[in-house]
């Protein structure tokens, strides 16, 4: 399989703008579909903190624009749902990330799909353990996505992404799924096939999850909170998206996709 370790800004920047629009329809289609899944599954409500960014626009005049909506639960630490860019031009990048109770000890669960112009996906189980040191906590959760890695490496469609930036490729697991792909039918077949089945696997670890000691929930909870933050902070695309829609409202972005601004109380 090829490997990429250009960065998605320098595809952008190599590449004429196309019109994506078609395309961003369908996948917010398959990930609006995915977060319906997962709505069924857990209750939720809508935090406050986000209100005001269904939708926002960019302050470039480029007809930029997304929408971000948070969510918690008795069973739902955080909850994203989000897209941001400008499909007309050919960048758009989508989130629905999951981070779990503190109660539950299986793995909270990362989507991100996008156009680079051509389409991007990142798909992982986020551990709350270290696996080198848990192997049976890796055993129990990650076979099922680890046998998808592997079929997909074999797929000569695809392209591993390779981030440039050391912190993202150390959040990623093993197994996760990180590719670009020549947006066509069968390669968007392949990405609503493979985000389906590895959402109902991430349904299925959370049905045979351990239950976390109650004196042991502080500390899980801290450490999701740690990660969700840095990886916010640290997204080499927020360059991009500052040079969008400002400092001020990209830093109000990056806060609520970690909840830093989180209005409703957070699950025990």
């Amino acid at each position: 399989m090829p490997k990429s370790t250009r960065s998605l800004i320098d595809e952008m920047e190599a590449r004429p703008a196309i019109d994506n629009r078609a395309t961003f329809d369908t996948l917010w289609g398959v990930l609006r579909e995915l977060f319906e899944k997962v709505s069924a599954r857990f209750e939720l409500q809508a935090d406050p903190s986000t209100a005001d960014l269904q939708p926002y626009q960019s302050i470039d005049g480029s007809g930029a624009g997304g929408s971000l909506s948070t969510f918690a639960g008795p069973e739902i630490d955080w909850l994203v749902f989000s897209w941001v860019g400008n499909p007309k031009a050919g960048f758009s990048n989508m989130h629905l990330t999951v981070s779990l109770s503190a109660k539950f000890d299986a793995p909270n669960l990362g989507l991100a799909f996008g156009t680079a112009p051509d389409l991007f996906w990142y798909m992982d189980f986020i551990p709350r353990k270290d696996l080198a040191a848990n192997p049976q906590y890796m055993d129990k959760y990650y076979h099922e996505l680890n046998e998808e890695h592997l079929r997909l490496q074999d797929d000569s469609n695809l392209t591993s992404f390779i981030s440039r930036s050391l912190y993202m490729r150390v959040t990623q697991t093993a197994a996760s799924l990180c590719f670009t792909a020549p947006d066509n039918p069968e390669n968007m077949r392949t990405l609503r096939d493979t985000s389906q089945k590895l959402v109902d696997q991430w349904l299925a670890n959370v049905e045979k999850s351990a239950i976390v000691p109650e004196d042991e929930r502080p500390a899980q909870a801290a450490r999701d909170e740690h990660v969700r933050r840095q990886i916010a902070l640290r997204d080499p695309m927020n360059a991009m998206v500052e040079g969008m829609y400002g400092k001020q409202l990209t830093m109000k972005l990056a806060d609520a996709l970690w909840g830093g601004g989180r209005v409703l109380p957070r699950p025990q």
